[in-house]
């Protein structure tokens, strides 16, 4: 018996022209598009791109995820689960309160740009909520009445979105490597000394006069500088 050429069935025993492929699970996917942005950067990710890196296309993805948008927020909250939560200590309420930006901003830097998910949008997925939720719990055993403690955990959230996102665009213009980014800031502070003491010292007199002091800090102190000032303005609003 001849089989027509394209025939809706198969004869027992027929084999696939190509082996069928394992199904995909949303898993795979969202681990497929960090290792696209820790490679390429975030703008590398489509879905029409990680779908070519299953050998398939856009359409086997739906199945798992709605679109681009909601694929970068499954990344980012996926990255959050590398964020080590605390048990609120009153006594030590500041300490872990920097504590947990300082591994917040760790997990985002060590993937990449994908900070940059975390700018213009609220994520509500478990992992970033399950931060949310230890950094709200340690302001409120400090004594940081609930409504200053929401404002807080805004500022704070931008604050380490905001600055993982620039050192990751700084990473892509001169090197990935640490060595890279403080030989090109080294050249970058020389330069913006020279430039400081070139003004008019009648217009400009203080950039002039303290251009030194300007570039004198590196990354994390100042990191760490614009920390202390966000949580430690904060014993102000301790409830006696």
């Amino acid at each position: 018996m001849t089989f027509p050429s394209v025939s809706p069935w198969r004869p027992a025993g027929a084999r696939r022209a190509r082996p069928a492929k394992d199904p995909l699970t949303r898993d795979q996917i969202v681990a497929t598009g960090l290792r696209l942005v820790a490679a390429e950067g975030i703008d590398a990710v489509s879905m029409r791109r990680i779908a070519a890196e299953f050998d398939t296309g856009p359409s086997s993805l739906y199945a798992h995820v709605a679109n681009k948008d909601e694929l970068l927020q499954l990344m980012f909250d996926e990255i959050c689960t590398h964020v080590p939560i605390p048990a609120p200590d009153p006594e030590h309420w500041q300490e872990q309160l920097k504590a947990l930006v300082r591994d917040t901003q760790a997990a985002m830097m060590a993937h990449g740009d994908i900070a940059r998910a975390g700018l213009g949008t609220i994520p509500t997925g478990p992992n970033v909520s399950r931060i949310t939720d230890a950094m709200l719990g340690v302001l409120r055993a400090g004594g940081i009445p609930a409504p200053v403690a929401a404002i807080a955990l805004d500022r704070l959230f931008l604050y380490v979105v905001s600055d993982a996102y620039e050192r990751s665009i700084y990473r892509a213009r001169v090197g990935a490597t640490d060595a890279e980014l403080r030989a090109y800031f080294e050249q970058l502070g020389a330069h913006l000394v020279e430039f400081y003491e070139s003004l008019p010292e009648e217009t400009y007199p203080n950039l002039r006069a303290h251009a030194r002091d300007l570039i004198a800090a590196n990354g994390r102190q100042r990191f760490d500088f614009g920390l202390d000032m966000l949580v430690d303005g904060l014993v102000r609003y301790v409830e006696k």
